[in-house]
């Protein structure tokens, strides 16, 4: 299985959360691969810099380094999104970030895990396997 780190989730690793990081080195001892998606990286490292939490900012790059960056490189990726707002929005359940929809529809169209802490953001799209690995 191959997973996404959402936001929250690499700003845990951060903060030096064991748990998470015990995921992390199991996933990979059972030949998993760990993805940080391009929309995590940009939210952490803006914030990071806008802060000046340099010491911070090195841990967040060195780990970066280890793992592979997810583009947002192909059209089906927009139109998985753009599907994903259409039925929420029929549905009247509305996630209201754009950069979640962009999440979930590269997970989905890679049939990739997320790993979140915001489960009860992201149950609301079918189809979406997702794990939160701090509870």
């Amino acid at each position: 299985m191959n997973y996404v780190l959402d936001t929250n989730i690499i700003t845990a690793i951060l903060k030096d959360n064991e748990n998470v990081k015990n995921k992390i080195s199991q996933a990979i001892l059972e030949g998993s691969e760990i993805y940080v998606n391009g929309i995590t990286y940009y939210e952490i490292k803006r914030g990071l810099l806008a802060i000046n939490a340099n010491t911070i900012l090195l841990l967040f790059d060195q780990f970066c380094r280890k793992f592979p960056i997810l583009l947002f490189d192909a059209i089906e990726i927009f139109d998985e999104a753009a599907e994903i707002y259409a039925f929420l929005q029929k549905k009247r359940q509305p996630i209201g970030d754009d950069a979640d929809i962009l999440i979930a529809s590269i997970v989905k169209l890679k049939d990739f895990t997320l790993v979140t802490d915001n489960v009860a953001h992201f149950q609301r799209i079918e189809g979406l396997r997702f794990e939160n690995w701090l509870r």
